[in-house]
């Protein structure tokens, strides 16, 4: 035998998919799944060595925001994340404008990390923890009150979870007369609008009406805190404060919890309701008002003694940074999703503990994001939690394939992986077929319209 058929035929039994300065992205498939707990769009970025990475678009974006990068990813090296990363990130922008950029910049790190067989987290200069405290995000079914809701941190405590939240504000109070102010007609109209949307399909009307229902939604949705007109009456204030009162009743006090979704009003109902309810030691108020009005950020953590927090709208680093510079929230709320990916958030992290800020972690995704996440948090010194929404979806674990603990969040924590990258093997594609969107039910689909869009991308002459 030749001294060239025995280099051949023991290649054959070699693994040789790990040649990173030879790695080459060829291609980049979706699969959209709903109900993880929200859309999601999955992400796999194929190579020339045969290596996948995963990522995944933030809950609720459009996976165009992916796809029209695609074009610009074919055939470079994914190990090369910040240069890539460099070359995109203008293309995103806040909120699930973000979710292109930072889905694909999280294949990136799962690439490089099996490419080097090492861990992402290591990558990241090690790790601070070897478990993520997970807090867990609470909805209830039937009426909403503060005994169910009570009742049901209870069971999470009971299943391990240290750290709560749950929403407050006013969608407890829209059924309720005499609660909320506004012009004459605008809070019926909300109501209706909404109410309507969420039973269009059952009504099965024309398809110019739901155009127009979808229009007038998103009209009404978009209008910005500090301009509907909504005040909350005393007798609403009255009920929310009962509300924390009777959960606390439930749970004692020495368990963080933290709540959201307070609804579209504007800073002083925030500060209004916020003095009710500082005496009931809660973790942050989240996302009071936009995160955009740094000064109203600035009046409404003067006002209360309970910590602000926001950020999970926040793309890029450098946007986090007026609020930190101006003192106005004590917790910062990033989602790998949206800022840009793993190493943005990591930077962010740091950044805020410079100013004597934590970092707790948004997150509403696959089990891809969440080890994402992980990995950031991991690496990130004034770490606090990572959001967790999918403790009611059974097969949540199963859309991954891998040698991770299953399931992942046990007793309230996640261990963090030793495994190359994000520390999965593969996604488990019978999972993923039964929970396709029904209204994008593609499985890994072509994509190779995208690949040769161009255009003239600088943005300096």
């Amino acid at each position: 035998m030749s001294h060239k058929e025995t280099y051949e035929s023991t290649l054959a039994h070699v693994n040789t998919n790990s040649r990173p300065s030879e790695l080459r992205i060829t291609d980049i498939r979706f699969a959209d799944i709903h109900g993880a707990p929200m859309h999601c769009s999955l992400i796999k970025v194929y190579t020339n060595q045969g290596l996948v990475g995963f990522g995944e678009v933030r809950d609720g974006a459009d996976k165009l925001y992916a796809l029209m990068l695609k074009s610009r990813l074919l055939g470079e090296n994914p190990c090369q994340i910040d240069k890539l990363f460099r070359r995109i990130k203008q293309f995103g922008g806040h909120a699930r404008q973000g979710g292109g950029v930072s889905g694909l910049e999280i294949a990136l790190w799962d690439l490089a990390g099996k490419a080097y067989h090492i861990p992402i987290y290591q990558m990241l200069g090690g790790k601070f923890r070897d478990r993520i405290r997970m807090y867990c995000d609470t909805d209830i079914e039937g009426k909403d009150t503060g005994s169910a809701m009570g009742q049901a941190l209870k069971k999470r405590m009971e299943k391990g979870f240290t750290f709560l939240k749950m929403d407050l504000g006013i969608n407890q109070l829209v059924h309720e007369p005499g609660t909320l102010s506004g012009p004459l007609g605008f809070v019926e109209e909300m109501r209706e609008v909404s109410s309507t949307w969420r039973s269009r399909k059952m009504m099965s009307l024309p398809e110019h009406e739901i155009r127009t229902l979808r229009n007038r939604q998103y009209d009404l949705h978009n209008i910005a805190h500090p301009f509907t007109g909504i005040h909350i009456t005393e007798k609403g204030l009255d009920i929310l404060e009962q509300y924390v009162a009777d959960v606390r009743s439930v749970i004692g006090y020495e368990v963080p919890l933290a709540i959201d979704h307070f609804g579209h009003i504007g800073v002083e109902d925030c500060i209004k309701l916020g003095r009710r309810i500082d005496k009931f030691n809660l973790a942050w108020m989240e996302d009071m008002i936009p995160w955009q009005y740094t000064e109203q950020y600035v009046r409404l953590s003067r006002a209360v003694a309970t910590p602000v927090c926001t950020g999970e709208d926040i793309y890029l680093k450098e946007n986090f940074k007026p609020l930190l510079e101006a003192g106005a929230v004590s917790v910062i709320h990033p989602d790998v999703l949206s800022t840009g990916g793993i190493m943005e958030t990591k930077k962010i992290g740091d950044m805020a503990q410079e100013y004597g800020v934590a970092m707790a972690i948004h997150m509403a995704e696959s089990p891809i994001a969440c080890l994402a996440a992980v990995h950031a948090a991991a690496a990130t010194e004034n770490f606090l939690a990572l959001e967790f929404h999918s403790n009611d979806v059974a097969w949540w674990d199963d859309i991954i394939v891998s040698k991770l603990p299953k399931p992942l969040v046990q007793n309230g924590f996640i261990t963090v992986p030793d495994a190359p990258g994000l520390g999965i093997d593969d996604l488990n594609d019978e999972v993923i077929a039964a929970h396709l969107h029904p209204e994008v039910p593609g499985l890994w689909e072509s994509t190779d319209s995208w690949n040769d869009y161009r255009s003239h991308d600088r943005l300096w002459s």
